[in-house]
């Protein structure tokens, strides 16, 4: 094997990471933002004021986005298994 096999298995590892962390970590940083700018122009510093919003908002994210990440992830399990008899070459 070539160093160039594994740098493609590490790049598209790279890739199915960001597709499945993205639409967690996007709305958890729109909320922290907007949550933030609200805190600032009405001087309040609650910690909690900025934890359950963006803890809620990561629910439904989850809720809503959960089964297109697993199966992204299960998918690529596959894939990286279906590679193993190459390997063993």
């Amino acid at each position: 094997m070539d160093a160039q096999y594994f740098l493609t298995i590490a790049n598209q590892t790279m890739w199915v990471l960001a597709l499945a962390s993205a639409p967690i970590l996007i709305p958890a940083l729109l909320a922290g933002l907007i949550l933030g700018m609200i805190q600032a122009a009405t001087s309040i510093n609650e910690q909690t004021l900025s934890f359950v919003p963006k803890l809620l908002v990561v629910a439904v994210s989850i809720m809503i986005f959960g089964s297109l990440i697993l199966g992204l992830l299960s998918d690529f399990t596959v894939s990286i298994f279906e590679r193993i008899p190459d390997l063993v070459k």
